[in-house]
Protein backbone atom coordinates (compact mmCIF):
# COMPACT_ATOMS: atom_id res chain seq x y z
CA UNK A 1 0.00 0.00 0.00
CA UNK A 2 1.14 2.99 -1.07
CA UNK A 3 1.58 5.24 2.61
CA UNK A 4 3.23 8.60 1.30
CA UNK A 5 4.38 10.56 -1.45
CA UNK A 6 7.22 12.90 -1.22
CA UNK A 7 7.99 15.43 -4.30
CA UNK A 8 10.92 18.57 -4.45
CA UNK A 9 11.26 20.72 -7.32
CA UNK A 10 9.07 18.61 -9.77
CA UNK A 11 7.16 20.80 -12.57
CA UNK A 12 5.56 23.26 -10.76
CA UNK A 13 5.68 21.76 -7.06
CA UNK A 14 8.19 23.37 -4.78
CA UNK A 15 7.91 21.00 -2.13
CA UNK A 16 4.93 18.98 -1.60
CA UNK A 17 4.23 15.49 1.27
CA UNK A 18 1.00 13.20 1.02
CA UNK A 19 0.01 10.72 3.52
CA UNK A 20 -2.16 8.10 2.24
CA UNK A 21 -4.71 5.58 3.34
CA UNK A 22 -6.16 2.53 3.19
CA UNK A 23 -9.72 2.49 1.35
CA UNK A 24 -10.65 5.08 -1.03
CA UNK A 25 -9.11 8.41 -1.90
CA UNK A 26 -10.57 11.17 -4.12
CA UNK A 27 -8.16 13.53 -5.60
CA UNK A 28 -10.03 16.77 -6.95
CA UNK A 29 -9.27 20.30 -7.71
CA UNK A 30 -9.72 22.91 -10.64
CA UNK A 31 -8.46 21.89 -14.13
CA UNK A 32 -4.83 22.82 -14.41
CA UNK A 33 -4.31 22.67 -10.55
CA UNK A 34 -1.93 20.02 -11.00
CA UNK A 35 -3.73 16.30 -10.31
CA UNK A 36 -1.75 15.05 -13.31
CA UNK A 37 1.35 16.42 -12.00
CA UNK A 38 0.97 14.01 -9.05
CA UNK A 39 0.69 11.17 -11.23
CA UNK A 40 3.15 12.15 -13.78
CA UNK A 41 5.36 11.84 -10.33
CA UNK A 42 4.25 8.75 -9.15
CA UNK A 43 4.68 7.22 -12.52
CA UNK A 44 8.31 8.62 -12.60
CA UNK A 45 8.68 6.90 -9.57
CA UNK A 46 7.40 3.83 -11.05
CA UNK A 47 9.78 3.62 -13.40
CA UNK A 48 8.66 6.00 -16.24
CA UNK A 49 11.22 7.83 -18.39
CA UNK A 50 12.34 11.05 -17.29
CA UNK A 51 13.44 14.30 -19.22
CA UNK A 52 14.44 17.58 -18.01
CA UNK A 53 11.39 19.20 -18.73
CA UNK A 54 10.28 17.48 -15.11
CA UNK A 55 12.77 19.66 -13.00
CA UNK A 56 11.40 22.71 -11.48
CA UNK A 57 12.41 25.94 -13.58
CA UNK A 58 15.52 27.19 -11.95
CA UNK A 59 16.48 24.15 -9.98
CA UNK A 60 19.07 21.66 -9.96
CA UNK A 61 17.08 18.51 -9.87
CA UNK A 62 13.57 16.94 -8.84
CA UNK A 63 13.67 14.63 -6.06
CA UNK A 64 10.96 12.06 -6.07
CA UNK A 65 10.00 9.08 -2.96
CA UNK A 66 7.46 6.84 -2.32
CA UNK A 67 6.62 4.75 0.90
CA UNK A 68 5.08 1.69 0.79
CA UNK A 69 4.09 -0.75 3.36
CA UNK A 70 4.64 -4.28 2.17
CA UNK A 71 3.76 -6.24 4.73
CA UNK A 72 1.35 -7.98 3.52
CA UNK A 73 2.83 -8.33 0.01
CA UNK A 74 4.62 -11.78 0.26
CA UNK A 75 5.14 -11.87 -3.58
CA UNK A 76 6.88 -7.94 -3.48
CA UNK A 77 8.89 -8.89 0.00
CA UNK A 78 10.45 -12.32 -1.82
CA UNK A 79 11.60 -10.11 -5.16
CA UNK A 80 13.27 -7.91 -3.08
CA UNK A 81 14.63 -10.22 -0.97
CA UNK A 82 15.73 -12.17 -4.31
CA UNK A 83 17.42 -8.37 -5.11
CA UNK A 84 19.02 -8.23 -2.11
CA UNK A 85 16.33 -4.97 -1.66
CA UNK A 86 14.77 -6.30 1.14
CA UNK A 87 14.22 -3.98 4.29
CA UNK A 88 11.39 -5.05 6.93
CA UNK A 89 8.21 -4.10 6.45
CA UNK A 90 8.63 -1.05 4.10
CA UNK A 91 9.54 -0.28 0.65
CA UNK A 92 10.65 3.17 -0.32
CA UNK A 93 11.40 4.12 -4.54
CA UNK A 94 12.78 7.40 -5.15
CA UNK A 95 14.15 9.37 -8.13
CA UNK A 96 16.37 12.22 -8.45
CA UNK A 97 16.24 13.93 -12.09
CA UNK A 98 19.02 16.23 -13.07
CA UNK A 99 18.15 19.87 -14.89
CA UNK A 100 20.24 18.05 -17.77
CA UNK A 101 17.80 15.06 -17.92
CA UNK A 102 19.89 12.38 -16.64
CA UNK A 103 17.98 10.61 -13.53
CA UNK A 104 18.90 7.80 -11.21
CA UNK A 105 16.77 5.63 -9.35
CA UNK A 106 16.87 3.85 -6.20
CA UNK A 107 14.69 1.12 -3.97
CA UNK A 108 15.48 0.58 -0.23
CA UNK A 109 18.45 2.97 -0.59
CA UNK A 110 19.84 1.21 -3.21
CA UNK A 111 20.71 2.67 -6.93
CA UNK A 112 18.90 0.23 -9.61
CA UNK A 113 18.26 0.18 -12.94
CA UNK A 114 15.37 1.89 -14.09
CA UNK A 115 14.14 -1.47 -15.56
CA UNK A 116 14.28 -3.15 -12.37
CA UNK A 117 12.05 -0.37 -10.47
CA UNK A 118 9.78 -0.85 -13.28
CA UNK A 119 9.33 -4.55 -12.44
CA UNK A 120 8.76 -3.72 -9.13
CA UNK A 121 6.41 -0.49 -9.57
CA UNK A 122 3.88 -3.59 -11.50
CA UNK A 123 3.53 -5.77 -8.67
CA UNK A 124 2.80 -2.17 -6.32
CA UNK A 125 0.71 0.03 -8.58
CA UNK A 126 -1.93 -0.25 -10.69
CA UNK A 127 -2.54 3.14 -13.13
CA UNK A 128 -5.89 2.70 -14.88
CA UNK A 129 -6.58 5.93 -17.75
CA UNK A 130 -3.02 6.20 -18.47
CA UNK A 131 -2.49 3.72 -21.65
CA UNK A 132 1.48 3.30 -20.74
CA UNK A 133 0.19 1.94 -17.62
CA UNK A 134 -3.11 -0.13 -17.81
CA UNK A 135 -1.81 -3.69 -17.54
CA UNK A 136 -4.53 -5.03 -18.86
CA UNK A 137 -3.41 -4.46 -22.19
CA UNK A 138 -0.80 -6.95 -21.28
CA UNK A 139 -0.90 -9.70 -22.39
CA UNK A 140 1.06 -11.37 -19.58
CA UNK A 141 -1.20 -9.76 -17.27
CA UNK A 142 -4.11 -10.49 -18.59
CA UNK A 143 -3.68 -14.18 -18.45
CA UNK A 144 -2.46 -14.27 -14.99
CA UNK A 145 -5.90 -11.97 -14.18
CA UNK A 146 -7.95 -15.10 -15.60
CA UNK A 147 -5.77 -17.31 -13.77
CA UNK A 148 -5.64 -15.91 -10.30
CA UNK A 149 -10.18 -15.67 -10.84
CA UNK A 150 -10.35 -19.14 -12.27
CA UNK A 151 -8.16 -20.43 -9.49
CA UNK A 152 -5.81 -22.35 -11.72
CA UNK A 153 -2.85 -21.96 -9.31
CA UNK A 154 -2.86 -26.28 -9.18
CA UNK A 155 -2.83 -27.19 -12.23
CA UNK A 156 -0.45 -24.45 -13.51
CA UNK A 157 1.81 -25.88 -10.66
CA UNK A 158 1.95 -29.25 -12.10
CA UNK A 159 2.32 -27.93 -15.79
CA UNK A 160 5.52 -26.21 -14.28
CA UNK A 161 6.81 -29.12 -13.10
CA UNK A 162 6.32 -31.53 -15.99
CA UNK A 163 8.02 -28.29 -18.05
CA UNK A 164 10.81 -28.55 -15.52
CA UNK A 165 11.48 -32.30 -16.06
CA UNK A 166 10.75 -32.00 -19.71
CA UNK A 167 13.33 -29.48 -20.19
CA UNK A 168 15.71 -31.21 -17.61
CA UNK A 169 15.36 -34.27 -20.12
CA UNK A 170 15.67 -32.46 -23.05
CA UNK A 171 18.96 -31.30 -21.91
CA UNK A 172 20.29 -34.75 -21.15
CA UNK A 173 19.19 -35.53 -24.69
CA UNK A 174 20.88 -32.65 -26.18
CA UNK A 175 24.15 -33.14 -23.91
CA UNK A 176 24.63 -36.79 -25.21
CA UNK A 177 23.29 -35.91 -29.13
CA UNK A 178 26.04 -32.90 -29.03
CA UNK A 179 24.08 -29.16 -30.54
CA UNK A 180 24.78 -29.72 -34.08
CA UNK A 181 26.69 -32.57 -34.51
CA UNK A 182 25.65 -35.51 -36.54
CA UNK A 183 25.75 -38.45 -33.87
CA UNK A 184 25.12 -41.72 -36.54
CA UNK A 185 27.84 -40.02 -38.46
CA UNK A 186 30.10 -39.85 -35.50
CA UNK A 187 29.63 -43.50 -34.78
CA UNK A 188 30.00 -44.56 -38.35
CA UNK A 189 32.98 -42.31 -38.58
CA UNK A 190 34.24 -43.57 -35.00
CA UNK A 191 33.82 -47.45 -36.22
CA UNK A 192 35.67 -46.68 -39.75
CA UNK A 193 38.98 -45.10 -37.68
CA UNK A 194 38.47 -47.51 -34.76
CA UNK A 195 38.85 -50.54 -37.73
CA UNK A 196 41.88 -49.33 -39.05
CA UNK A 197 43.50 -48.89 -35.81
CA UNK A 198 42.75 -52.67 -34.51
CA UNK A 199 44.07 -53.87 -37.62
CA UNK A 200 47.43 -51.95 -37.56
CA UNK A 201 47.24 -52.84 -33.92
CA UNK A 202 49.82 -49.81 -32.86
CA UNK A 203 52.19 -51.34 -29.59
CA UNK A 204 53.60 -49.03 -27.13
CA UNK A 205 57.36 -48.55 -27.86
CA UNK A 206 56.83 -50.24 -31.17
CA UNK A 207 57.85 -47.08 -33.09
CA UNK A 208 61.02 -46.92 -31.10
CA UNK A 209 61.63 -50.55 -31.49
CA UNK A 210 61.33 -51.20 -34.83
CA UNK A 211 63.56 -48.16 -35.86
CA UNK A 212 66.58 -50.13 -33.75
CA UNK A 213 65.79 -52.88 -35.72
CA UNK A 214 65.62 -51.21 -38.64
CA UNK A 215 69.04 -49.21 -38.23
CA UNK A 216 70.56 -53.10 -37.37
CA UNK A 217 69.03 -54.51 -40.42
CA UNK A 218 70.21 -52.14 -42.44
CA UNK A 219 74.03 -51.80 -41.23
CA UNK A 220 74.20 -55.94 -41.41
CA UNK A 221 77.05 -56.55 -43.23
CA UNK A 222 79.16 -53.73 -41.39
CA UNK A 223 78.14 -54.58 -38.27
CA UNK A 224 79.48 -58.31 -39.03
CA UNK A 225 82.11 -57.49 -40.83
CA UNK A 226 84.12 -55.07 -38.35
CA UNK A 227 82.91 -57.59 -35.17
CA UNK A 228 84.94 -60.62 -36.86
CA UNK A 229 87.46 -58.17 -38.19
CA UNK A 230 88.52 -56.97 -34.50
CA UNK A 231 88.11 -60.36 -33.51
CA UNK A 232 90.38 -61.83 -34.98
CA UNK A 233 92.78 -58.81 -34.51
CA UNK A 234 92.32 -59.23 -30.64
CA UNK A 235 92.26 -62.71 -30.06
CA UNK A 236 92.70 -64.95 -33.09
CA UNK A 237 95.59 -63.69 -35.27
CA UNK A 238 99.32 -65.02 -33.81
CA UNK A 239 99.91 -61.41 -33.57
CA UNK A 240 96.74 -60.66 -31.70
CA UNK A 241 96.43 -58.27 -28.82
CA UNK A 242 95.55 -61.18 -26.83
CA UNK A 243 98.71 -63.18 -27.67
CA UNK A 244 100.99 -60.40 -26.87
CA UNK A 245 99.31 -59.56 -23.27
CA UNK A 246 99.64 -63.05 -22.43
CA UNK A 247 103.10 -62.97 -23.75
CA UNK A 248 103.76 -59.54 -21.85
CA UNK A 249 102.30 -61.79 -18.50
CA UNK A 250 104.55 -64.79 -18.70
CA UNK A 251 107.96 -62.54 -18.53
CA UNK A 252 106.84 -60.46 -16.05
CA UNK A 253 106.12 -62.98 -13.59
CA UNK A 254 109.00 -64.24 -12.56
CA UNK A 255 111.03 -60.51 -12.70
CA UNK A 256 108.49 -59.38 -9.41
CA UNK A 257 109.96 -61.59 -7.57
CA UNK A 258 113.63 -59.88 -8.14
CA UNK A 259 111.81 -56.27 -8.37
CA UNK A 260 108.23 -56.58 -6.76
CA UNK A 261 107.28 -52.61 -8.34
CA UNK A 262 106.93 -54.77 -11.26
CA UNK A 263 104.03 -56.49 -9.56
CA UNK A 264 101.02 -53.53 -10.08
CA UNK A 265 102.19 -53.67 -13.96
CA UNK A 266 101.58 -57.66 -14.05
CA UNK A 267 98.53 -57.34 -12.16
CA UNK A 268 96.98 -54.53 -14.65
CA UNK A 269 98.37 -56.87 -17.80
CA UNK A 270 96.21 -59.50 -16.04
CA UNK A 271 92.87 -57.62 -15.57
CA UNK A 272 93.48 -56.73 -19.14
CA UNK A 273 93.37 -59.77 -20.79
CA UNK A 274 90.38 -60.91 -18.52
CA UNK A 275 88.21 -57.91 -20.16
CA UNK A 276 89.66 -58.10 -23.33
CA UNK A 277 88.63 -61.72 -23.37
CA UNK A 278 85.20 -61.32 -22.23
CA UNK A 279 85.13 -58.35 -24.90
CA UNK A 280 85.88 -60.64 -27.53
CA UNK A 281 83.40 -63.01 -26.01
CA UNK A 282 80.51 -60.62 -26.06
CA UNK A 283 81.55 -59.63 -30.20
CA UNK A 284 81.38 -63.30 -31.00
CA UNK A 285 77.99 -63.17 -29.25
CA UNK A 286 76.37 -60.27 -30.91
CA UNK A 287 78.12 -61.65 -34.46
CA UNK A 288 75.86 -65.22 -34.08
CA UNK A 289 73.09 -62.86 -33.48
CA UNK A 290 73.19 -60.50 -36.39
CA UNK A 291 72.71 -61.85 -39.30
CA UNK A 292 71.89 -60.06 -42.52
CA UNK A 293 68.11 -60.85 -43.38
CA UNK A 294 66.75 -58.80 -46.32
CA UNK A 295 63.21 -60.31 -46.07
CA UNK A 296 62.67 -58.72 -42.49
CA UNK A 297 64.12 -55.38 -43.10
CA UNK A 298 61.48 -55.02 -45.77
CA UNK A 299 59.14 -55.96 -42.72
CA UNK A 300 60.30 -53.31 -40.69
CA UNK A 301 60.39 -50.65 -43.54
CA UNK A 302 56.94 -51.04 -44.03
CA UNK A 303 55.53 -51.58 -40.72
CA UNK A 304 57.35 -48.20 -39.85
CA UNK A 305 55.77 -46.94 -42.98
CA UNK A 306 52.17 -48.00 -42.38
CA UNK A 307 52.31 -46.58 -38.74
CA UNK A 308 53.51 -43.14 -40.09
CA UNK A 309 50.80 -42.92 -42.21
CA UNK A 310 47.87 -43.35 -40.21
CA UNK A 311 49.61 -41.23 -37.43
CA UNK A 312 49.74 -38.87 -40.95
CA UNK A 313 45.84 -39.05 -41.53
CA UNK A 314 45.15 -38.20 -37.80
CA UNK A 315 48.04 -35.56 -37.92
CA UNK A 316 49.96 -37.19 -34.59
CA UNK A 317 53.34 -38.42 -33.99
CA UNK A 318 53.72 -42.30 -34.62
CA UNK A 319 54.55 -42.67 -31.67
CA UNK A 320 51.16 -41.17 -30.10
CA UNK A 321 49.23 -44.20 -31.95
CA UNK A 322 48.54 -46.34 -28.99
CA UNK A 323 47.12 -43.48 -26.69
CA UNK A 324 44.74 -42.41 -30.01
CA UNK A 325 43.64 -45.73 -30.37
CA UNK A 326 42.30 -46.10 -26.92
CA UNK A 327 40.67 -42.95 -26.64
CA UNK A 328 38.87 -43.26 -30.27
CA UNK A 329 38.00 -46.80 -28.49
CA UNK A 330 36.79 -45.13 -25.01
CA UNK A 331 34.89 -42.59 -27.16
CA UNK A 332 33.03 -45.12 -29.24
CA UNK A 333 31.98 -47.32 -26.28
CA UNK A 334 30.63 -43.86 -24.12
CA UNK A 335 28.58 -43.47 -27.81
CA UNK A 336 27.55 -46.42 -27.48
CA UNK A 337 26.31 -46.64 -23.80
CA UNK A 338 24.61 -43.28 -24.37
CA UNK A 339 22.63 -44.78 -26.90
CA UNK A 340 21.02 -47.22 -24.47
CA UNK A 341 20.53 -44.18 -22.14
CA UNK A 342 19.27 -42.03 -25.45
CA UNK A 343 16.25 -44.25 -25.75
CA UNK A 344 15.56 -44.15 -22.14
CA UNK A 345 15.75 -40.68 -21.70
CA UNK A 346 13.29 -40.43 -25.21
CA UNK A 347 11.17 -43.08 -23.71
CA UNK A 348 10.85 -40.28 -20.74
CA UNK A 349 10.47 -37.49 -22.71
CA UNK A 350 7.46 -39.01 -24.64
CA UNK A 351 5.82 -39.62 -21.39
CA UNK A 352 6.46 -36.48 -20.30
CA UNK A 353 5.18 -34.16 -23.46
CA UNK A 354 1.83 -36.56 -23.24
CA UNK A 355 1.39 -35.93 -19.65
CA UNK A 356 1.95 -32.08 -20.57
CA UNK A 357 -0.37 -32.20 -23.02
CA UNK A 358 -3.25 -34.19 -21.03
CA UNK A 359 -2.24 -31.34 -18.57
CA UNK A 360 -2.59 -28.21 -20.64
CA UNK A 361 -5.85 -29.55 -22.14
CA UNK A 362 -6.99 -29.35 -19.16
CA UNK A 363 -6.08 -26.21 -18.01
CA UNK A 364 -7.49 -24.78 -21.01
CA UNK A 365 -10.34 -26.10 -20.54
CA UNK A 366 -10.47 -24.07 -17.05
CA UNK A 367 -9.39 -20.86 -18.69
CA UNK A 368 -12.52 -21.54 -21.36
CA UNK A 369 -14.53 -22.22 -18.61
CA UNK A 370 -13.74 -19.05 -16.51
CA UNK A 371 -13.20 -16.80 -19.47
CA UNK A 372 -16.66 -17.61 -20.30
CA UNK A 373 -17.99 -16.63 -16.20
CA UNK A 374 -15.82 -13.48 -15.83
CA UNK A 375 -16.81 -12.21 -19.50
CA UNK A 376 -20.48 -12.45 -18.72
CA UNK A 377 -19.51 -10.65 -15.09
CA UNK A 378 -17.68 -7.75 -16.69
CA UNK A 379 -20.33 -7.32 -19.78
CA UNK A 380 -23.03 -7.31 -17.15
CA UNK A 381 -20.70 -4.54 -14.60
CA UNK A 382 -20.41 -2.54 -17.92
CA UNK A 383 -24.10 -2.11 -18.25
CA UNK A 384 -24.63 -0.14 -15.10
CA UNK A 385 -21.15 2.03 -15.93
CA UNK A 386 -22.61 3.53 -18.98
CA UNK A 387 -21.59 1.45 -21.59
CA UNK A 388 -24.91 -0.16 -22.60
CA UNK A 389 -24.82 -2.79 -25.01
CA UNK A 390 -21.11 -3.03 -24.14
CA UNK A 391 -19.23 -6.48 -23.97
CA UNK A 392 -15.73 -8.01 -23.01
CA UNK A 393 -14.86 -11.14 -24.39
CA UNK A 394 -11.74 -12.95 -23.44
CA UNK A 395 -10.51 -15.34 -25.84
CA UNK A 396 -9.07 -18.32 -25.02
CA UNK A 397 -6.96 -20.04 -28.19
CA UNK A 398 -4.66 -23.21 -28.00
CA UNK A 399 -1.29 -22.04 -29.86
CA UNK A 400 0.11 -25.82 -29.83
CA UNK A 401 3.95 -25.97 -30.25
CA UNK A 402 6.57 -28.38 -30.52
CA UNK A 403 8.30 -26.29 -27.46
CA UNK A 404 6.83 -26.54 -24.29
CA UNK A 405 6.01 -23.55 -22.05
CA UNK A 406 5.13 -23.64 -18.24
CA UNK A 407 2.21 -21.74 -18.61
CA UNK A 408 0.59 -23.83 -20.91
CA UNK A 409 -0.70 -23.66 -24.58
CA UNK A 410 -3.36 -20.89 -24.86
CA UNK A 411 -3.06 -17.40 -25.94
CA UNK A 412 -5.15 -15.29 -23.73
CA UNK A 413 -6.64 -11.69 -25.32
CA UNK A 414 -9.05 -9.56 -23.49
CA UNK A 415 -11.90 -8.24 -26.47
CA UNK A 416 -14.28 -5.44 -26.08
CA UNK A 417 -17.29 -3.98 -27.68
CA UNK A 418 -17.75 -0.84 -26.54
CA UNK A 419 -21.33 -0.65 -28.25
CA UNK A 420 -24.14 -2.46 -29.39
CA UNK A 421 -23.07 -4.00 -33.33
CA UNK A 422 -19.54 -3.46 -32.81
CA UNK A 423 -17.32 -6.94 -33.02
CA UNK A 424 -15.49 -7.16 -30.10
CA UNK A 425 -11.60 -6.22 -30.55
CA UNK A 426 -8.38 -6.46 -28.67
CA UNK A 427 -8.44 -4.18 -25.49
CA UNK A 428 -5.48 -2.20 -26.67
CA UNK A 429 -7.48 -0.88 -29.01
CA UNK A 430 -9.96 0.72 -27.64
CA UNK A 431 -10.04 4.17 -28.81
CA UNK A 432 -11.45 5.96 -25.72
CA UNK A 433 -9.64 6.05 -22.48
CA UNK A 434 -12.59 6.99 -20.63
CA UNK A 435 -14.26 3.37 -21.93
CA UNK A 436 -11.28 2.26 -20.98
CA UNK A 437 -11.07 3.15 -17.68
CA UNK A 438 -14.17 1.90 -16.69
CA UNK A 439 -14.02 -1.47 -18.10
CA UNK A 440 -10.94 -1.87 -16.53
CA UNK A 441 -12.97 -0.48 -13.57
CA UNK A 442 -15.55 -3.12 -14.08
CA UNK A 443 -12.63 -6.09 -14.75
CA UNK A 444 -11.06 -5.00 -10.87
CA UNK A 445 -13.76 -5.25 -9.45
CA UNK A 446 -14.96 -8.29 -10.12
CA UNK A 447 -11.82 -10.13 -10.31
CA UNK A 448 -10.57 -8.04 -7.11
CA UNK A 449 -10.24 -10.84 -5.03
CA UNK A 450 -7.84 -12.99 -7.59
CA UNK A 451 -5.36 -9.80 -7.93
CA UNK A 452 -2.83 -9.35 -5.98
CA UNK A 453 -1.35 -5.55 -7.05
CA UNK A 454 -2.27 -3.62 -3.84
CA UNK A 455 -2.87 -0.31 -5.14
CA UNK A 456 -4.57 1.12 -7.64
CA UNK A 457 -5.16 4.51 -9.27
CA UNK A 458 -7.87 5.43 -11.69
CA UNK A 459 -7.33 9.02 -13.30
CA UNK A 460 -10.37 10.60 -14.34
CA UNK A 461 -12.20 7.14 -14.58
CA UNK A 462 -15.69 9.50 -14.81
CA UNK A 463 -14.53 11.08 -18.11
CA UNK A 464 -17.47 11.06 -20.44
CA UNK A 465 -20.41 9.72 -18.02
CA UNK A 466 -22.53 11.55 -15.30
CA UNK A 467 -25.47 10.75 -13.83
CA UNK A 468 -26.58 7.80 -12.27
CA UNK A 469 -23.43 6.60 -14.44
CA UNK A 470 -21.58 8.42 -12.20
CA UNK A 471 -23.12 6.91 -9.13
CA UNK A 472 -22.62 3.59 -10.17
CA UNK A 473 -18.83 4.15 -10.42
CA UNK A 474 -18.55 6.16 -7.40
CA UNK A 475 -20.29 2.91 -6.03
CA UNK A 476 -17.89 0.73 -7.76
CA UNK A 477 -14.48 2.32 -6.43
CA UNK A 478 -15.84 2.41 -3.30
CA UNK A 479 -16.73 -0.81 -3.14
CA UNK A 480 -13.09 -1.88 -4.67
CA UNK A 481 -11.68 0.07 -1.95
CA UNK A 482 -13.28 -2.01 0.74
CA UNK A 483 -10.78 -4.68 0.14
CA UNK A 484 -7.52 -2.54 -1.77
CA UNK A 485 -5.88 0.68 -1.65
CA UNK A 486 -7.77 2.96 -4.83
CA UNK A 487 -6.62 6.57 -5.47
CA UNK A 488 -9.23 8.26 -7.85
CA UNK A 489 -9.00 11.52 -9.71
CA UNK A 490 -12.18 12.82 -10.37
CA UNK A 491 -14.07 15.53 -11.35
CA UNK A 492 -17.72 14.51 -10.42
CA UNK A 493 -19.08 14.94 -7.55
CA UNK A 494 -21.14 11.89 -7.43
CA UNK A 495 -17.47 10.04 -7.32
CA UNK A 496 -15.83 11.92 -4.81
CA UNK A 497 -18.32 11.91 -2.36
CA UNK A 498 -18.07 8.11 -2.21
CA UNK A 499 -14.39 8.57 -0.85
CA UNK A 500 -13.09 7.24 2.43
CA UNK A 501 -10.89 10.52 2.02
CA UNK A 502 -10.68 13.40 -0.03
CA UNK A 503 -7.43 15.58 -1.19
CA UNK A 504 -7.65 18.64 -2.68
CA UNK A 505 -5.65 19.97 -5.03
CA UNK A 506 -5.14 23.91 -5.82
CA UNK A 507 -2.81 26.05 -7.58
CA UNK A 508 -1.71 29.28 -6.18
CA UNK A 509 -0.43 32.08 -8.45
CA UNK A 510 2.51 34.83 -7.30
CA UNK A 511 4.02 37.39 -9.32
CA UNK A 512 6.96 35.53 -10.04
CA UNK A 513 5.89 31.94 -9.27
CA UNK A 514 3.51 29.54 -9.88
CA UNK A 515 3.30 26.34 -7.19
CA UNK A 516 0.82 23.15 -6.51
CA UNK A 517 -0.78 22.46 -2.98
CA UNK A 518 -2.25 19.37 -1.74
CA UNK A 519 -4.20 19.21 1.63
CA UNK A 520 -6.55 16.99 3.20
CA UNK A 521 -10.24 17.77 3.53
CA UNK A 522 -12.07 17.55 6.88
CA UNK A 523 -16.10 16.77 6.48
CA UNK A 524 -16.99 20.53 6.41
CA UNK A 525 -13.93 21.37 3.30
CA UNK A 526 -15.64 18.04 2.34
CA UNK A 527 -18.75 20.04 1.42
CA UNK A 528 -17.62 22.60 -0.10
CA UNK A 529 -15.21 21.13 -2.69
CA UNK A 530 -18.11 18.97 -3.45
CA UNK A 531 -20.79 21.75 -3.84
CA UNK A 532 -18.01 23.66 -6.00
CA UNK A 533 -18.46 20.71 -8.20
CA UNK A 534 -21.32 20.80 -8.44
CA UNK A 535 -22.19 24.40 -8.68
CA UNK A 536 -18.66 25.89 -10.06
CA UNK A 537 -17.63 29.30 -9.25
CA UNK A 538 -20.87 30.45 -7.79
CA UNK A 539 -21.77 28.39 -4.45
CA UNK A 540 -25.19 28.64 -3.16
CA UNK A 541 -26.88 27.64 -0.29
CA UNK A 542 -28.92 24.84 -2.65
CA UNK A 543 -25.56 23.25 -3.71
CA UNK A 544 -24.17 23.04 -0.34
CA UNK A 545 -27.24 21.46 1.04
CA UNK A 546 -27.05 18.77 -1.98
CA UNK A 547 -23.00 18.43 -1.47
CA UNK A 548 -24.35 17.51 2.24
CA UNK A 549 -27.05 15.14 1.20
CA UNK A 550 -24.01 13.22 -1.14
CA UNK A 551 -22.06 12.66 2.12
CA UNK A 552 -24.93 12.44 4.11
CA UNK A 553 -26.80 9.71 2.71
CA UNK A 554 -23.04 8.00 2.26
CA UNK A 555 -22.71 8.30 6.07
CA UNK A 556 -26.20 6.68 6.50
CA UNK A 557 -25.55 3.98 4.23
CA UNK A 558 -22.12 3.47 5.92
Amino acid sequence: MLVSLHIRDFAIIDELEIELHRGMTALTGETGAGKSILLGALGLLLGDRADAGAVRHGSERADLSASFDISTLDRVRNWLQEQSLDLDDECQLRRVIACEGRSRAYINGTSVPLQLLRELGEHLVDIHGQHEHQSLMKRDLQRQLLDRHGKHGATLDKLATLHNDWERVQQDIEAIIGTGNDRDSRLEFLRFQLQELDDLAPQASEVETLHGELARLSNAGQLLETCAGHTESLYDDDRSAHSRLGQAINDLAPLTAIDPSLKEASELFNSALIQLEEGVDLLRDYRDRVELDPQRLQEVEQRIDALHKVAGKHRIEAEALPGFHRQLAEELQQLEQADQRLDALEQQRSTLQDDYRKTAQKLHKQRVKTARQLSGQVSEAMQALGMSGGQLDIGVTETPSDSLSPLGTDQIEFRVSANPGQPPAPLAKVASGGELSRISLAIQVIASEASDIPSLIFDEVDSGVGGAVADTVGQQLRTLGEHRQVLCVTHLPQVASQAHQHLQVTKLTGDQSTRTHIRALDEEERIDEIARMLGGQKITRATLDHARDMLGQLTAVT
